[in-house]
């Protein structure tokens, strides 16, 4: 692991010498507020109920500094039938958190969340599962009704998993035509493989990925969505981290910046109420927040429904107190 004093001397240097590039113009941070996701597992199957986050946090994040909410869903919950139409009870829901968000600052961004880890009810979407019209009618009828708010970011899906990555990238441009079809031009969160994982990303799915084109006539609006924890075993499930993650986000900037100066965002990382996650964390966060342009942000996991024993809560305390994995390595690093 490197000092701090290294650490600290190389952010210094992305910071000055890479602000010339700025697709994105702002640098984001913030929180995952879960609860419209859960109970949907990895095979993308859905059997709960929506648990819709408290939106008296937005408003407590933002005074802080956050300016960015990811706000998952499940697929199922937003449209009940593959390829149907949106449900307007549920929509009405989901929208009502949507806003309530926005409304916490006018600089605040909304990450629209699929959460379905690129699956319907254990099908790979266009791997013999849904097929990519299908896939695409939810962001097209999402872009009849957020396309022209530029505050609203598309994340496409959650933390796609064990696919054909060539074929993957193949459906994520079709989504891409097709919202910009409908007038779309948010900006879009293109996932890669093993999990959206930004160690992998290099050279397993990037190099597919760095091909998708935008009908907008360039790459500005297009960037890539990663994920990566520090605990042992790259779960997010441990409450100990042991890595800071710097390597591997600076491995992930040289592959942006050799293939076209690109943005990535990292729209979930994490750790637990220990010592090593309040230091871990918070050197992973300063690097990105130093590495802007090319990682535009983050956005750490997780507020919104979990309660404050979950083993990875930034959710507040009921007297309005703050997680200490907050305050130590989040809050610091917010834009």
């Amino acid at each position: 692991m490197r000092s701090a004093k290294t650490l600290f001397s190389l952010f210094s240097v992305l910071g000055t010498a890479r602000h010339a590039l700025g697709q994105f113009a702002t640098r984001l941070g913030g929180v995952n507020t879960a609860g419209y996701d859960f109970s949907v597992d990895t095979d993308g199957d859905y059997s709960g109920t929506p648990s819709p986050p408290p939106t008296s946090q937005y408003t407590h994040f933002t005074s802080e500094g956050a300016n960015l909410y990811r706000i998952p869903f499940a697929w199922q919950l937003m449209t009940p039938t593959l390829g149907g139409t949106i449900n307007s009870t549920f929509f009405e829901e989901y929208d009502t958190t949507v806003q309530a968000a926005l409304d916490s600052g006018s600089g605040v961004y909304v990450i629209v969340d699929l959460h379905n880890y690129a699956r319907w009810n254990g099908d790979i979407i266009g791997q013999g599962g849904p097929t990519n019209a299908e896939f695409a009618s939810i962001w097209t009828q999402l872009a009849a009704e957020y396309g022209s708010n530029d505050r609203i970011i598309f994340g496409i899906m959650n933390e796609p998993h064990d696919l054909n990555v060539s074929e993957w990238a193949a459906s994520l441009q079709y989504v891409v035509n097709e919202v910009r079809s409908a007038g779309s031009e948010n900006y879009l969160l293109l996932p890669g493989s093993s999990y959206s994982s930004a160690e992998t990303f290099p050279t397993e799915a990037g190099p597919y990925l760095v091909n998708i084109t935008d009908p907008l006539g360039n790459t500005d609006k297009l960037l890539f969505d990663v994920h990566k924890y520090l605990d042992s075993d790259n779960s997010g499930t441990h409450s100990t981290c042991v890595t800071n993650n710097v390597d591997v986000l600076e491995t992930l900037v040289t592959f942006l910046q050799d293939n076209g100066n690109r943005q990535a965002i990292l729209s979930e990382t994490g750790g637990g109420e220990t010592t090593s996650c309040y230091t871990d964390l918070d050197q992973e966060l300063a690097y990105v927040k130093s590495a802007y342009p090319t990682l535009v942000g983050f956005s750490a996991w997780a507020a919104g429904s979990f309660d404050t024993t979950y083993v990875l809560t930034l959710t507040p305390y009921s007297n309005g107190t703050d997680q200490t994995l907050w305050t130590e390595a989040v809050l610091p690093n917010l834009p």
